[in-house]
Order: C-alpha cells, then structure tokens, then sequence
C-alpha cells in the first residue's frame, strides 16, 4: 500500500485547547494550499460517530474496561478504512484529533489496561500505520481540569478524578519519550499566541525535513 499523503495528529488530555489549535493547523495548511481532511477520534465515520457516543455518554451502568477499549478500536477500524488510508492513498494530508496514543494514554494510563494488549489491537487494526508527527499539547491537570470548569455538560471520561487524568498524562509522556522522532511536546499553558507559534513551528520544520 504506497501511502501519497501526511498523517498528523493532535494529542492531549483534557483542556488543552485542542479545537483551537486545530484551527491553527488548518489555517497553515490553506497557506501552504495543502489539501487535507481534518478527523477525529474516536468517531470520523457514521458507524463510528455512533460508537463514540456510546463511549461517551454517562450511564448508571459500569463500562467494563476491556469493552471500552475494543469499542475504542473497533471505530478506529472503521475510520481508518473509510477515512484516512483512503485520504492517504490520495495523496492528502490527515489531521486527526487523536489517535492510538490517546488510547494507550486513557485506557492504558487511565485504565491501567495492559499495554501489550493495547499493541496486539493496534497491529490487527493498523498494521505498521503510524502518524508521520504528533503534536501533543501539554499542560498540567490541574488548569485543563480547570479550563472544563465552563462546560455545561461533561462526558463520561472527563467525569474521572484528577488521579486518572495524571496518569493519562503520565502516559503521554511515556509515549513522547518512547517516539521521539514524531512526537512534538507543546506546552499548551503559554499564552495561545506563543503556543501557536510553537505549533507553526514544529509544523515548518516537518514540511522542510519532509521535502529533504
């Protein structure tokens, strides 16, 4: 499979402005008039929208942690086939809001599901597929808990206690540590000018090394 375009996604637990800074990248693609498809996970297609919302709602019913992550993986499934390996085989770039990292960070962090499990899945889901840069917006669980402090309703995952979320964190470290050559950390507690820049940064260097 000759993979033509980019994949590039955003990573990061809760209120670390990922919306915005999404915008952010958009907005440096139609500069650069790179064509892309802008995604998220989990969700992306009908069937797996329809997942993500079975995954998210709150219910008096306890969510076994093994079915929430075969859940996670099965819309994954489906959005890779229907989504970004097409996007990709077109020669678009992909900006995903999150992906299988969030998956070993929330489940495996989080969860304290077995990552040796999480790595099985991923191979019978996406084979070798890994995103080509990772911008993971970092910022301490106690201002983005506070950042959701606004929202009028909150999902079943961000109803968790700050202990879960700093092990999310945790995790994503782990796994910037464990792939530095694509993982990008931006500290998403600066003010949104300043990350931003940072974003565009990163951004610019990924383009000048990919064209080297």
């Amino acid at each position: 499979m000759t993979l033509l375009g980019k994949f590039i996604t955003i990573e990061g637990g809760e209120g670390v402005g990922k919306s915005t800074n999404i915008a952010c990248v958009e907005s440096f693609l139609q500069a650069q008039a790179i064509s892309y498809v802008k995604t998220r996970e989990p969700g992306g297609t009908p069937l797996a929208e329809e997942i993500r919302s079975l995954l998210l709602a709150p219910r008096d019913e306890k969510v076994c942690e093994k079915t929430e992550l075969l859940l996670m993986f099965a819309a994954r499934a489906q959005h890779l086939q229907q989504v970004i390996l097409p996007a990709l085989q077109r020669g678009e770039w992909v900006i995903c809001d999150r992906f299988t990292d969030a998956t070993y960070a929330y489940q495996g962090g989080g969860r304290k599901l077995s990552l040796d499990t999480i790595a099985t899945l991923e191979t019978v889901v996406q084979g070798g597929l890994q995103p080509d840069l990772t911008l993971l917006l970092d910022v301490d669980v106690g201002t983005g808990l506070a950042r959701l402090g606004n929202r009028e309703q909150i999902d079943r995952f961000e109803r968790e206690q700050q202990d879960f979320f700093e092990a999310v964190r945790a995790m994503y470290h782990q796994r910037a540590k464990q792939f530095p050559e694509r993982f990008r950390i931006v500290d998403a507690g600066q003010p949104l000018e300043v990350v931003q820049k940072n974003i565009i940064h990163y951004l610019q260097q990924f383009i000048a090394s990919s064209a080297a």
